[in-house]
């Protein structure tokens, strides 16, 4: 018997695909009785040496139905995303939008300025700026020669 590299991921990602399959196959393409994944926006996460910038996608939103909250070092976006359909005379036979509430919190890498954290909402993407605290910034230390 062959000593075999266990790999669980592969497994649940066949598994998923099975299971994808099968409600494709009851249902038809794209029309599964519930969606496993939940809709959360994508971020990216950057760096400098005064700030921390998170930027995340969540187009045909107001600003208003956002909320973005820290506790500790943890950022915290939130709100719902309301759907446009009007079922009046209309058959839908694709809808691929993600509609509904959402939440999605991040562990800042250092602590922030809680007080002077900024937001900015423009053309779909939502831009937090989050002033790194005095003591977490790095200072250049002078060598002394002997």
């Amino acid at each position: 018997m062959d000593i075999m590299e266990w790999k669980p991921f592969k497994e649940v990602t066949k598994l998923r695909s099975e299971m994808d399959r099968l409600w494709d196959d009851y249902f038809g393409p794209g029309r599964r009785a519930f969606k496993a994944e939940s809709w959360v926006p994508s971020v990216d996460v950057s760096e400098t040496e005064d700030k921390i910038v998170v930027k995340a996608e969540i187009p045909g939103m107001d600003s208003k139905d956002i909320d973005i909250s820290l506790s500790g070092d943890i950022l915290t976006i939130k709100g719902e995303k309301k759907s446009e359909r009007e079922e009046k005379e209309e058959n839908y036979h694709l809808v691929e939008r993600s509609y509904g509430t959402f939440a999605r919190s991040l562990r800042l890498p250092v602590g922030v300025e809680a007080d002077k954290i900024e937001a900015s909402y423009k053309q779909g993407v939502l831009t937090v700026t989050c002033p790194k605290k005095e003591e977490v910034k790095a200072k250049p230390i002078e060598i002394k020669a002997e």
